[in-house]
């Protein structure tokens, strides 16, 4: 007998049937890491926070918290945080986001940092933020129409959203301050 090597492909129609939480990458699921421990949970609360006070008057653009983008019938991610504008659909997120953050943990860094990554690029999310919170840093990316261009690392500095159809920043030293004062 041979060693036949089969992978189950999975679609949206299966993916809204599971129980748990859960991505859906090219047809293959990946569980979502455990609950989030909560310095992670803060740095979201207050990341969200910043941009919900930018967000608020603005009625075309909304920030949501763990909500489903749906890619594709077989691509299903669900970011940490994600601003979207002129979005219709009540199910899911359905176009690409203004803003993605994810803050990385150490079972998520590698999806976070290379296929997500390829993912929210090649869909032309405007802003991609990695959180890493043992470093108490944020890398900012922006989309340039082609692909992700590094604005830089940000560890207690302002970065300003200049293209979006609502004025938004981050305050980065407001994001990390708690922690640093317990180092």
């Amino acid at each position: 007998m041979t060693n036949l090597a089969y992978t189950e492909h999975y679609t949206y129609d299966d993916y809204v049937k599971w129980e748990g939480d859960w991505e859906l990458i090219f047809g293959t699921a990946f569980a979502m890491a455990p609950a989030p421990v909560k310095k992670h949970q803060n740095l979201n609360v207050k990341i969200t926070t910043q941009l919900e006070e930018y967000f608020e008057e603005c009625s075309r653009c909304e920030v949501l918290i763990e909500e489903d983008y749906k890619i594709s019938d077989d691509t299903v991610l669900r970011p940490d945080i994600a601003v979207v504008c002129d979005d219709l659909n009540e199910t899911y997120i359905s176009k690409a986001p203004e803003i993605v953050v994810e803050i990385l943990s150490p079972s998520t860094a590698r999806r976070d940092e290379k296929v997500k990554f390829d993912l929210y690029e090649f869909e032309k999310v405007k802003y991609y933020i990695l959180v890493y919170p043992d470093d108490l840093k944020a890398k900012v990316f922006k989309h340039n129409g082609d692909r992700f261009i590094k604005e830089g690392d940000f560890f207690d500095e302002v970065y300003e959203f200049k293209d979006l159809k609502c004025k938004a920043k981050i305050d980065f030293n407001r994001v990390f301050r708690k922690y640093r004062k317990n180092d």
